[in-house]
């Protein structure tokens, strides 16, 4: 999951190499923290939140194959 959240993000930032993504695992969640450079933060959310929507549903639909429940953290 975490692989799939930096290539995405990698994608759509200027400075992909300011991306960093961490990945806290629970008993059954997962957070993913996703922290990219200030200025490519309005670019990893998107329009009204659009782009973070698709991201966060592209996990969800990825990590329900594994059984597993994972939540997508963008940070300032």
């Amino acid at each position: 999951m975490k692989d799939l959240i930096e290539y995405i993000a990698k994608a759509l930032v200027d400075n992909p190499d300011e991306v960093q993504v961490n990945e806290v695992e629970g008993e059954q969640t997962s957070v993913i923290e996703l922290k990219v450079a200030k200025e490519d933060l309005g670019k990893v959310i998107g329009r009204q939140g659009r782009t973070a929507r698709a991201m966060r549903t592209i996990l969800s639909a990825a990590s329900t194959k594994l059984n597993k429940r994972s939540v997508l953290e963008i940070l300032e």
